[in-house]
């Protein structure tokens, strides 16, 4: 006899207990040829180009970095905000 005993602890599904694939259930599923993505299922919406942002490799002075931190989360957003509202009051061409 084995030492160890017969362990046979597989879990057995019933292939009748499959819920049912719809068209709605098609629809929202990711579709793949071999590994590549072809077709992405529900999910975030795509961001329209006009409101996406871009990334930038940009210094401040630590203070302003340090100001925007100490906020909390979404600190990088707010900063966003600000010179955004910077814009509307202001002229860039002002500067220096």
């Amino acid at each position: 006899m084995n030492a160890k005993g017969n362990d046979t602890n597989s879990t057995w599904f019933d292939p009748d207990d499959a819920p049912e694939l719809t068209d709605e259930w098609f629809e929202a599923a990711h579709q793949y040829h071999g590994d590549t993505l072809v077709k992405r299922g529900r999910g975030r919406p795509p961001i329209p180009e006009s409101e996406r942002k871009v990334p930038v490799k940009i210094r401040y002075d630590q203070e302003v970095v340090e100001a925007f931190r100490q906020t909390g989360k979404g600190w990088q957003t707010r900063m966003n905000q600000a010179l955004r509202q910077y814009l509307r009051e202001h002229n860039v061409n002002d500067l220096n």
